[in-house]
């Protein structure tokens, strides 16, 4: 059952990623193989370090404590992911991608990451777009080094899922227009897959 988990980590870190690549293949804004590349590495640090910060956090603090503060954290960071993602009134959207500051904002309005409004992801936004888009796979790393799994697996498939959903977001975004399916945009279902995803890492983590 490990590699369900490892699976279950790693495509919750990356549906975000989904979701972006979609909005830009949209918008016409390139990422190339070596700035997805580079997003992906960020991608493994910031999990890899979650996960050693998670472990040695389990180290200190005894009992089947370190398997509760994981399953609270799983469960706060997927249902507010879900919440995030649900459909909003314009206006509403409009004045919340106003209050939003730094690097969360990218994840709300991903084309504030083309610094220069090249339609093409440099190295620097590239580095810039990999660390909004590595909150998950840190917060993620966090909880699964709570529960005890080994860093290098999940982080590998987190930066490997990165580069995959990154680049087919950006091929899928390329080939329709603004989708609507019911109240969601297209985009939209990457995020809250996410949450889902997360929520039920959750339950099966608190049951097993």
């Amino acid at each position: 059952m490990t590699w369900l988990f490892i699976l279950g980590f790693a495509l919750s870190s990356s549906l975000d990623n989904l979701g972006v690549g979609i909005t830009y293949g949209i918008r016409r804004i390139q990422i190339n193989v070596s700035s997805n590349s580079l997003i992906a590495a960020v991608c493994f640090l910031f999990s890899y370090s979650g996960i050693l910060f998670g472990k040695w956090i389990s180290s200190v603090i005894p009992g089947i404590l370190p398997v509760f503060l994981s399953v609270v954290m799983l469960l706060a960071i997927g249902l507010r992911i879900i919440w995030l993602s649900l459909p909003r009134k314009q206006q509403e959207e409009e004045k919340n991608l106003q209050e939003i500051k730094g690097l969360s904002s990218i994840l709300k309005n991903p084309e504030c990451a083309d610094f220069d409004k090249s339609q093409h992801i440099g190295a620097v936004e590239a580095f810039v777009l990999g660390a909004a888009l590595s909150a998950n796979a840190l917060t993620n790393g966090l909880s699964a080094g709570l529960l005890g799994y080994t860093p290098l697996a999940i982080s590998l498939a987190a930066a490997i899922g990165s580069f995959i959903t990154v680049w087919l977001g950006v091929k899928i975004g390329q080939k329709v227009a603004d989708i609507q399916i019911g109240p969601f945009e297209l985009g939209q279902f990457g995020a809250l897959i996410s949450g889902i995803l997360l929520v039920l890492i959750a339950i099966r983590s608190f049951l097993y």
